[in-house]
């Protein structure tokens, strides 16, 4: 194809954008940055039923978020020479192509109500609205032209319904899947148009969509797979075959058993989220997201991104641009990803490592400054260096660096039964006594100065270490231990050692 290379990304807003979704919309991107090619946002609202406030709003701000950049339709910053990229606002463009479509006998008109489908179904087994049938309905087929047009004259509400010849093999070009036959005879007369709300499907939609927006890849999950054939036939049908761009159908994202595609349910089943931002609705339970649980972005993209596709090499850590660069659709599997949230921990937890320190801590201060702590930066920046080895996300630093700026009040039973020994409050006696002898406090030469005292006081030294770690932190974590007490200092050791003192005696 010598056309300039088009993707869209094309969610209907009824809902938070699902991370499914969110790994389609990244390979989207990816092959257009990669061939030089635009990202398009659009819209596709025509089931007004199922809409819900918000929901495209939540959309831009997901791809704001992650790092996806629009280059025209909704959220870019200029929508471009296709407006409007809302399908609710397309109606009279549908509507001709409808029109053309039942003028050339390609279409027709359908009167059925849902009471009479469902007694169809009753009656015929395993009922498909079809060539077979569609002789037995109320249609513009059964009808003559004079009662159809008085019936829309009345007001009777109809469909507009896709006229399909039994007994084509249609084919489907697929950049992953390779060629994908199906036979016409299993498609229905799927609907194509809504008189109640003058609105097209997403059948008909997307594809005139497509077709004005000189789309080049229709990149998308598997589950459109089966409806593929029926957009082969309405490019077809509308004398655009010559446009129709090339079809990419994306593997699934599966429950982490590998079981099914994975769903809202196994995320609050499991305890990860399944959507990129927090969801709030109107009504119900709001749904976490991967930013408010603490996730980069850059370790969301590079998770989802090895979801399903593969650079071929070892490599398992890659900026946006390297992504790009490595991106082809010849590397993305056929067969469904099993989503391993633990994996994504892992990523996030490798990001947290590899940041500059100063990022992190300005994060850290962010939590500190929620619960009333105001630090000296250099402070927070020796803490964060000491302690983030542990940590998978910025805010769980908390936990391992609470005790440096609240000092213990309750200290692990355990702990003090195995090594708070009864010459122990002695031993911290003469202990604080040194530290107050010592003027250069620093880690290096504190420790070489207790342990020489513990040498020479023939002490136990794991013994008097346990102790003093229990006075400082309350249980037994942390970080080295003259470390700890280089970022509070020789005042506040001294006090932590003589309050373990008074508390567990």
């Amino acid at each position: 194809m010598n056309k300039k290379v088009r993707v869209r990304f094309a969610p209907s807003p009824t809902g938070p954008l699902h991370i499914g979704g969110v790994r389609t919309a990244l390979y989207n991107y990816l092959f257009a940055r990669k061939n030089g090619g635009d990202m398009l946002l659009r819209i596709e609202d025509t089931d007004s039923a199922r809409f819900v406030p918000g929901a495209e709003a939540y959309i831009v701000e997901a791809f704001n978020w992650l790092g996806i950049e629009i280059d025209e339709g909704i959220g870019a910053k200029s929508e471009g020479k296709h407006a409007p990229y809302r399908q609710s606002e397309r109606k009279a463009i549908y509507r001709q192509y409808v029109d053309k479509l039942v003028s050339e006998g390609l279409a027709y008109i359908a009167f059925d109500t849902p009471a009479e489908l469902d007694a169809k179904r009753a009656e015929i087994a395993n009922f498909q609205y079809d060539a077979k049938t569609r002789n037995l309905m109320s249609n513009s087929l059964t009808l003559s032209a004079d009662e159809v047009m008085a019936r829309i004259d009345k007001g009777e509400q109809f469909v507009v319904r896709i006229k399909i010849e039994p007994n084509e093999d249609v084919k489907v070009q697929d950049l992953i899947r390779g060629e994908v036959v199906i036979n016409s005879s299993v498609i229905d007369d799927k609907v194509l148009f809504k008189s109640s709300d003058g609105l097209p499907t997403y059948h008909l939609a997307n594809v005139v969509d497509d077709y004005l927006m000189e789309i080049s890849h229709v990149i998308r999950g598997e589950e459109w797979l089966p409806s593929a054939p029926l957009h082969v036939l309405l490019y077809r049908y509308l004398g655009w075959t010559e446009a129709m761009p090339q079809f990419a159908h994306l593997p699934l994202l599966l429950k982490p058993d590998g079981n099914g595609k994975l769903s809202k349910r196994d995320g609050d089943r499991l305890g990860f989220p399944v959507f990129p931002l927090e969801w709030k609705p109107a009504v119900g339970e709001k749904s976490s997201g991967y930013r408010e649980a603490g996730y980069f972005p850059e370790a969301v993209v590079n998770f989802l991104s090895l979801l399903g596709w593969n650079s071929g090499t070892e490599q398992e850590f890659f900026t946006m641009q390297e992504l790009i660069d490595e991106f082809s659709l010849d590397r993305v599997s056929k067969s469904g990803a099993k989503f391993d949230f633990e994996k994504g921990k892992w990523f996030n937890h490798r990001y947290l490592q590899a940041k500059p320190i100063e990022e992190i801590a300005d994060l850290f201060q962010q939590v500190l400054i929620e619960k009333g702590i105001i630090e000296d930066s250099k402070k927070i920046e020796k803490i964060v260096t000491l302690v983030r080895e542990r940590a998978n996300f910025v805010n769980e630093l908390w936990a391992q660096a609470a005790f440096f700026f609240e000092a213990p009040t309750t200290y692990d039973p355990k702990t003090v039964q195995k090594r708070w020994k009864a010459e122990t409050p002695a031993q911290m006696i003469e202990l604080c006594k040194l530290l107050e002898t010592i003027e250069d406090f620093t880690p290096e030469n504190t420790e070489v100065v207790i342990k020489e005292w513990i040498t020479v006081k023939e002490y136990n030294l794991g013994g008097i270490m346990n102790a003093f770690r229990l006075a400082l932190v309350g249980e037994p974590k942390g970080p080295h231990i003259f470390d700890i007490i280089d970022v509070i200092g020789k005042e506040e050791t001294i006090n932590r050692i003589k309050m373990a003192i008074e508390k567990l005696n």
